[in-house]
């Protein structure tokens, strides 16, 4: 059995128009702000994995025989190039007989989607040392 509207009902309806407004103008703008940081600081993750697996991708790459640091610096430049990260610096130390050592440091105040001002003054820094394979003169 339905129930039954009465003239009441329509006066509660009438006083509570305005409230549902009131109440999205006050919650909207934190939502929103939640959004965008959330999207921000995902993508300030995503960066900071690929470029602590471009130092170790690198490194490896490096440490064989016959590398040279130009070819491992393409490779890690590459893996970044992927997420799309701007002004990277990718540094190989070595290799020398006993170990190679790649470090990136990637600004997120060039890498930001869409409100850079959370991550400005952020750098992410990713390093990797491996020992060589190279055989000990």
């Amino acid at each position: 059995m339905l129930p039954l509207k009465t003239r009441n009902s329509k006066r509660v309806t009438r006083r509570r128009a305005g409230a549902t407004s009131v109440e999205f103008a006050i919650v909207a703008p934190i939502f929103f702000t939640l959004v965008v940081a959330s999207l921000e600081f995902g993508r300030l993750n995503i960066i900071r994995h690929t470029a602590d697996q471009a130092a170790y991708e690198a490194a490896r790459f490096a440490m064989v025989p016959g590398a040279t640091a130009a070819e491992a610096k393409s490779k890690a430049e590459s893996m970044l190039k992927v997420v799309g990260a701007r002004d990277s610096k990718v540094t190989i130390n070595g290799p020398t007989d006993t170990s190679v050592t790649v470090t990136i440091d990637v600004p997120m105040n060039t890498n930001g989607w869409i409100a850079p001002r959370f991550t400005k003054s952020t750098t992410i820094h990713a390093t990797s040392t491996l020992k060589t394979e190279r055989p000990l003169k």
